[in-house]
């Protein structure tokens, strides 16, 4: 699980496979982001990714992503010299300042408005239509692996308004007009809206 306060940014050094959909190995370099106590098989939050630590040469941290993880998140257009988003799996004990996380996105959603102001930026999010009955204003949804209180919501999609600590922190100040975005709703939020729905159909 995570929390969806990211840790700091890492810069992808290598990229090797995923050719014919095979598994992509993707190296980071976590020379931001503390490795202490980090062992192979333990999971990492990467741009909001759930992936698996598969080899450890400090700072440099290797995980696979299968080809369903390149399809259905921004993994696969990653390229070289890229930064990512990164977040430690939360440990028992640990300050949950943001919001569960599990790591499995949900859709990607593309960047449609921007709106640079001198001590903030607001972002426009286009998403699948099939998650915005999940979108709630003042609800929660992780943007690249951060957690984020949605701002309004209308048919073009949801708003985002970002403070400075966020856009020092993360990736998500550098994205422009075009950029794709992986999003995770939490598990509650579909739960209630799933059951929600399940209840409305069998009464009617």
């Amino acid at each position: 699980m995570f929390t969806g306060i990211v840790a700091g940014t890492g810069n992808i050094s290598s990229i090797s496979g995923g050719y014919d959909g095979g598994v992509l190995r993707l190296v980071i370099d976590f020379s931001t982001v503390s490795t202490d106590g980090l062992v192979t098989g333990a999971s990492v939050s990467v741009d909001g990714v759930c992936l698996t630590v598969v080899e450890i040469n400090v700072p440099e941290i290797s995980f696979d992503a299968i080809p369903e993880t390149l399809e259905k998140t921004t993994l696969g257009s990653k390229e070289i010299g890229d930064l990512v988003n990164l977040e430690r799996a939360l440990k028992m004990g640990d300050e949950l300042g943001g919001h569960l996380l599990s790591g499995h996105i949900m859709g990607v959603g593309e960047i449609i408005g921007r709106n640079q102001a001198a001590d903030h930026l607001d972002l426009l999010i286009d998403c699948p239509r099939d998650m915005m009955k999940f979108v709630q204003e003042k609800g929660y949804l992780a943007i690249d692996g951060i957690s984020l209180t949605v701002g309004k919501v209308d048919d073009d999609g949801f708003a985002l308004h970002l403070i400075p600590e966020t856009l020092a922190l993360t990736t998500i100040g550098q994205k422009q007009l075009g950029d794709h975005v992986n999003i995770e709703v939490d598990s509650m939020t579909q739960t209630i809206v799933s059951t929600v729905e399940r209840v409305l159909e069998e009464r009617l």
